[in-house]
């Protein structure tokens, strides 16, 4: 069981940084011990899209869509069972239970997003079973309204592995106004996020991504989990094609000078693992 009492120290030194340490502790309570009833249970229920971040077998941090029909997110008390698995050729098929997760259920259609952190308690061929720690919505800021694809494109890549960003990478990544990130803290565990902004938004520089950060909701969870570990995991959708792209590696916080149109907080990625896989 992860620990989950209050922001932890890599939160409150980013929200300190920032000038956010009053906004950002109205809202600590959202952090404590999750129930899984009412209305959360009612909107993981539609949905048909949850982002995971977990590590795969040999310890890489990975982010992965998994996609089902509404009923494929059962949640009831502290318990959500997600009745489907990471695919074959996805990085973290088979991955091992006992271990920290996060997850965020996504309804562009809708804008909204709820995330689910806990821990991965069991594993089988046809779902999992996450014991959350905590859980909790965020705002619809930067999420553009579209249809979430359904499983099984045609048009999608056959998997493959890598080390580098393919020239096709590039432009899945340049052209996106949409994209998820994983992090990972020592002792509070893993969390997904949505990230997005105008196409463009993110940078490449080689194997190198950069993206600003823009205003949220101050409380900086993952932010906060890359100050003290920079291992993180990034996934790229194309929701025409169903194309997925998984970038494992490690980022890192850069801090400028912030103005009107700047928050000054810039986040840089390091490509290290690649996966290419289809919805």
């Amino acid at each position: 069981m992860i620990s989950t009492a209050g922001f932890h120290s890599g939160e409150l030194a980013v929200q300190q940084r920032a000038g956010v340490t009053h906004d950002a502790a109205r809202l600590e309570g959202m952090l404590a011990p999750a129930r899984l009833d009412g209305g959360a249970a009612r909107f993981l229920a539609q949905r048909r899209l949850t982002i995971l971040t977990a590590r795969d077998r040999d310890g890489l941090l990975w982010v992965s869509p998994l996609l089902g029909e509404p009923g494929f997110l059962d949640a009831h008390g502290t318990i959500l069972d997600v009745h489907t698995t990471p695919a074959e050729g996805d990085p973290l098929h088979g991955l091992p239970a006992g271990q920290p997760v996060g997850l965020v259920a996504f309804e562009p259609a809708i804008r909204r997003r709820l995330r689910v952190n806990g821990t991965l308690t069991a594993t089988g061929p046809t779902g999992l079973r996450i014991e959350a720690e905590q859980a909790y919505g965020n705002c619809p800021s930067y999420i553009v309204p579209r249809e979430v694809p359904t499983a099984g494109h045609a048009d999608g890549p056959v998997p493959s592995r890598g080390t580098g960003l393919s020239i096709a990478d590039r432009a899945l990544i340049t052209a996106a106004d949409t994209f998820f990130l994983g992090t990972n803290h020592p002792d509070r565990g893993a969390d997904a996020s949505h990230k997005g902004g105008p196409p463009g938004f993110v940078h490449v520089d080689g194997d190198d991504l950069r993206w600003p950060d823009y205003p949220g909701n101050n409380m900086f969870n993952s932010l906060g989990n890359l100050a003290a570990n920079p291992e993180a995991a990034l996934l790229f959708l194309d929701f025409t094609t169903g194309a997925a792209l998984h970038l494992s590696g490690a980022a890192s916080m850069e801090w400028t000078t912030p103005d009107e149109h700047d928050t000054g907080r810039r986040v840089r990625f390091h490509t290290v693992h690649t996966a290419r896989t289809t919805l």
